[in-house]
């Protein structure tokens, strides 16, 4: 964690720069910077920028940039990749963080960076804490892409809580939220 002489309210933390490109979420008012991607993991968000590019444009898909603040002890998100509504468009004019008060990105999609078992902070944070508050903001269409696994898990909002379906090898991903996209798993995961 960078210290951080007073607790940072999410509104000081929308304030604070730091004279870096450092990225960093907030957790329990201290700043947590985010960790740098591995070469797959960038990748695969290339791979899938480019596929959701194709059906949606260009403005509407965002790798790695877009902050969703969230519920918990972590108040804010980076998305590997997150498809924004178009109403997203003018409120992002300023910063491209979608807050509290705003409607919820339609997809995250998160990349599970390399793990040594289920109680690795990398599993937890994507597996659990991530679902867990993407699940409370509302956002309709969650994606856990695990290279280490081989698996694409695709979670549905469903009356406010997830449900999910994994996806390996050659099946074909469906997407309720985007049923116009043709990707395997395998072509997700191999990034072709």
């Amino acid at each position: 964690m960078t210290y951080t002489p007073l607790k940072l309210t999410f509104e000081q933390y929308l304030e604070y720069d730091d004279g870096t490109d450092n990225r960093y979420e907030l957790c329990d008012g201290e700043l947590v910077p985010v960790p740098s991607e591995s070469l797959l993991n960038g990748r695969i968000t290339r791979f899938l920028f480019s596929q959701f590019m194709t059906i949606l444009g260009f403005d509407r898909v965002i790798p790695n940039v877009l902050e969703v603040q969230v519920l918990g002890k972590t108040q804010n998100r980076f998305p590997d990749l997150a498809v924004i509504a178009e109403v997203h468009l003018k409120l992002l004019d300023k910063r491209q963080t979608i807050t509290l008060d705003m409607p919820p990105p339609q997809l995250a999609i998160e990349v599970v960076s390399p793990y040594r078992n289920q109680r690795d902070d990398n599993y937890k944070r994507d597996y659990i804490e991530k679902k867990q508050q993407y699940e409370r903001r509302g956002i309709p269409e969650y994606w856990i892409v695990d290279p280490q696994a081989q698996l694409v898990t695709v979670l549905l909002l469903v009356n406010g809580s997830y449900q999910a379906t994994k996806f390996t090898g050659n099946q074909r991903i469906v997407s309720r939220t985007f049923p116009e996209l043709k990707l395997t798993a395998a072509r997700v995961l191999q990034a072709r």
